[in-house]
C-alpha cells in the first residue's frame, strides 16, 4: 500500500498515516458502493431488497481492520459495510446484488444473507437478532478449539429487545466465551426511538452488572473505533470474558430502500444535518490532509474506487443467471 506524506516523516508518523489511509480506503469503498446501489436501484435489475448503512461506515471499517484475519463475525440485514471492509472485493457482490451465477453465492443470498467463511464472515440474516446466539455457539467452538479465535456479532440496538439477546449473553458471560458483541446503535428500532421501546434508560449500564467487559462512544471517528475495538478485544483475552461494544451512528436513508424519509414524521431533517457535520468520511479525509496526505493522493483513490466499483456493476449485468439447478446446490436442510 502506497503511504503518502513526506518521506521525512519518523516510523510511526508513517505507521499511523498508513493506517488512517486503509480505514479511509474502507470507508470510501463502503460508502460509493452504497451510492452505486442508491443510482442504480431503480433499474430494478438488482434481485433483492438493500438496507444501506450510508452514515454508519466508520463502525464496518474500524471493528473489522481491528479484528484479525482468523477472526470470525456474523451481521445483520444491513451488513454490506462488514463484507466490503474485509474482502476490499465488489465483482462477486454487485454479481449476488443482481442474482447473478458469478455472484458470492450464486443469487441465492442478495443482500441480506452474504457469507464468505474464507475472508471470517460466517453470515448474515434479515431475522432481528438471528446471528447473535449462532456467534456465540461459534465463540464456544472456539474456545474448545483453541487458538484464542475472537467471534464479533453485529446487531442494531433494537435486536437486544429481544429475549435471545439476553440468553445469549448471559451464556457467553456464564461460559466466559472470547465473543464480541456490537451494537450498531441508532436509536431506531425502524421507525421506533428508545423512549418508545424501553422501560430503562441505559443498555450498557444494566449490563455491567454481568460478567462482560462493557464499552461505549458516540464518535464516528474511524481510527477511535479501531482502537476502541483494539480495548475490546484486549478486554475479552486478557479477562477471558466476553465485551459488549456500544457504537452509536446516524442511519441517512430509510430503513429499507435508496431514499430519505425525514418527511414520514418519526426523524427530522435536523437531526441528519447535525449528524452531516461529523459525517465519518469528512472526518477521516481532513484528519488525512492534516497529517500529509495531499488533495491529488486522496482524489487518486477515491477514482480508483469509482472505477471499480462501475466495473463490478457493468461485470455484474452482462453475467448469465444461474441454471434452476443451482437452488438445490449449497442449501442444507
Amino acid at each position: 500500500m502506497k503511504i503518502c506524506g513526506n518521506s521525512s516523516h519518523d516510523e510511526v508518523a508513517v505507521i499511523m498515516t498508513s493506517l488512517n489511509l486503509e480505514l479511509y480506503r474502507k470507508m470510501v469503498l463502503i460508502r460509493k458502493t452504497e451510492e452505486a446501489i442508491c443510482r442504480h436501484y431503480s433499474e430494478d435489475e438488482m434481485k433483492t431488497p438493500v438496507h444501506l448503512s450510508l452514515g454508519e461506515e466508520a463502525i464496518a471499517a474500524g471493528v473489522i481492520h481491528a479484528l484479525a484475519p482468523e477472526d470470525q463475525f456474523f451481521g445483520t440485514y444491513r451488513s454490506h459495510g462488514i463484507y466490503l471492509a474485509r474482502t476490499g472485493e465488489t465483482d462477486k457482490f454487485f454479481a449476488e446484488l443482481y442474482g447473478k451465477a458469478t455472484g458470492l453465492l450464486k443469487g441465492k443470498a442478495g443482500s441480506m444473507h452474504l457469507s464468505a467463511p474464507e475472508y471470517g464472515l460466517m453470515g448474515t440474516s434479515a431475522i432481528v437478532s438471528g446471528i447473535i446466539p449462532v456467534a456465540v455457539g461459534a465463540a464456544y467452538a472456539a474456545k474448545v478449539s483453541g487458538g484464542g479465535r475472537i467471534v464479533a456479532a453485529f446487531f442494531g440496538d433494537g435486536a437486544t429487545e429481544e429475549g435471545v439477546f439476553w440468553e445469549s449473553i448471559n451464556a457467553a458471560c456464564l461460559m466466559r466465551l472470547p465473543v464480541l458483541f456490537v451494537c450498531e446503535d441508532n436509536e431506531l428500532a425502524v421507525f421506533t426511538k428508545k423512549a418508545q421501546r424501553r422501560g430503562y434508560d441505559s443498555l450498557p449500564a444494566i449490563l455491567e452488572h454481568l460478567r462482560c467487559a462493557v464499552l461505549t462512544d458516540s464518535t464516528t471517528d474511524v481510527e477511535r473505533i479501531y482502537y476502541r475495538t483494539l480495548e475490546a478485544i484486549e478486554a475479552i483475552k486478557s479477562k477471558q470474558q466476553p465485551c459488549f461494544l456500544n457504537l452509536s451512528y446516524y442511519r441517512y436513508l430509510e430503513h429499507v430502500g435508496v431514499c430519505e424519509d425525514f418527511h414520514c414524521g418519526y426523524r427530522s431533517k435536523g437531526e441528519f444535518e447535525d449528524w452531516f457535520k461529523v459525517d465519518p468520511l469528512k472526518i477521516q479525509r481532513e484528519k488525512l490532509l492534516k497529517m500529509g496526505c495531499s488533495q491529488e493522493e486522496l482524489q487518486k483513490l477515491e477514482d480508483a474506487i469509482d472505477r471499480q466499483i462501475a466495473r463490478s456493476i457493468e461485470l455484474a449485468g452482462q453475467a448469465p443467471f444461474a441454471d434452476d439447478g443451482e437452488l438445490r446446490r449449497q442449501v442444507y436442510a
